[in-house]
């Protein structure tokens, strides 16, 4: 069981930047992976199931996509007249400044997911050209990631830690507030840098949101198997995580976090806190999960979201993600473990 496991993670993890099939329908993939992980694990049943579709936050969420589609659908215009009048009147480098702080800080409070839905929208409609929206995007996701996780509303990870350490609503904003505002910054100021860089377009020569109603209602959809495929997947990895990863120092376990690039990080969470654990060792291994959750597009919400609507590739993503997340990866590392900041 446990080498089918180990196989199945390889799988997803490298197959997307091999097969384009794959990379172009990542949540029917994710989704498929997910029913094949829960056979290998012997826990393919009805109840399983049962319980996923009992899980408020699967509808939560994709209500929230649908609702935000269809108002950004109807208000496009109005919305474009705002920016346009706004990267006007300051400089392109500048708003996108103020964009990625904002919606990286109101995360925790609006939820990831509405900050990464308001962030897709408004790129759409800034003067940038493809590749430069793209940077800016995976640097944001990286931004809302953090910052969802200020508080347990932002997202599920920060929800499961706070339920399973008994702690108060601001415990993850002292434990982890600091780091969590200096990425932000961090994310920011490279976005600005990024945007500075490129040439600002026509207003003819960018790419605008054209997507109709229908494709509203599918990337809804897609949202929806995603968010199913990673309760598949957290329920069908539980095995692997209780035998070797929980047992782990939490220097090791901070590395082996990375995994939460494609698994669900409040799978990893609930398996993992505990609250026996020191405030450092709680402090690595939510470090560890937020970072690797903005590396691939099956990391978070946030990045599905914003991949499926500007069509990023994984290997796009990837590009930008993973050195990303690896040097903030080694900073937070030496950071947490050796200067014990």
């Amino acid at each position: 069981m446990i080498a089918g496991l180990i196989i199945l993670l390889l799988i997803i993890l490298f197959l997307p930047f091999f097969i384009k099939a794959i990379e172009h329908n990542l949540e029917y993939f994710l989704f498929v992976m997910g029913i094949i992980g829960v056979i290998i694990s012997k826990q393919m049943n009805l109840k399983l199931f049962e319980h996923i579709l009992q899980n408020r936050l699967i509808y939560y969420i994709t209500f929230a996509v649908l609702i935000a589609g269809m108002l950004f659908f109807f208000f496009r215009s109005r919305i474009n007249k705002i920016i346009e009048l706004l990267t006007h009147k300051i400089s392109i480098q500048f708003f996108v400044f103020i964009l990625v702080l904002i919606l990286g800080l109101s995360s925790s409070f609006i939820t990831a997911i509405i900050a990464s839905l308001l962030l897709t929208e408004i790129m759409h409609h800034t003067p940038l050209d493809r590749n430069t929206k793209l940077k800016v995007i995976v640097l944001a996701c990286f931004a809302i990631g953090f910052g969802a996780a200020l508080t347990p509303v932002g997202e599920p990870l920060a929800t499961i830690t706070i339920s399973k350490l008994k702690a108060d609503f601001f415990y993850l904003a002292r434990a982890i507030g600091l780091e969590i505002i200096i990425t932000i910054l961090l994310m920011a100021c490279l976005s600005a840098l990024i945007v500075k860089k490129a040439n600002k377009v026509d207003k003819d020569e960018y790419i605008e949101n054209t997507e109709g109603i229908k494709d509203v209602f599918l990337r809804t959809f897609k949202v929806f198997i995603f968010v199913f495929a990673l309760e598949l997947l957290g329920t069908a990895f539980k095995p692997l995580i209780d035998l070797y990863i929980i047992k782990l120092d939490a220097k090791i376990l901070y590395w082996v976090n990375m995994i939460s690039a494609i698994v669900d990080n409040a799978t990893l969470a609930a398996a993992e806190i505990s609250r026996e654990m020191t405030n450092e060792q709680v402090r690595a291994i939510i470090l560890g999960m937020i970072i690797s959750g903005g590396m691939l597009i099956p990391g978070n919400i946030p990045n599905i979201i914003s991949a499926g609507k500007f069509k990023i590739k994984s290997k796009e993503w990837a590009k930008i993600g993973v050195p990303t997340g690896l040097i903030l990866m080694v900073i937070y590392f030496v950071l947490v473990f050796i200067l014990k900041v």
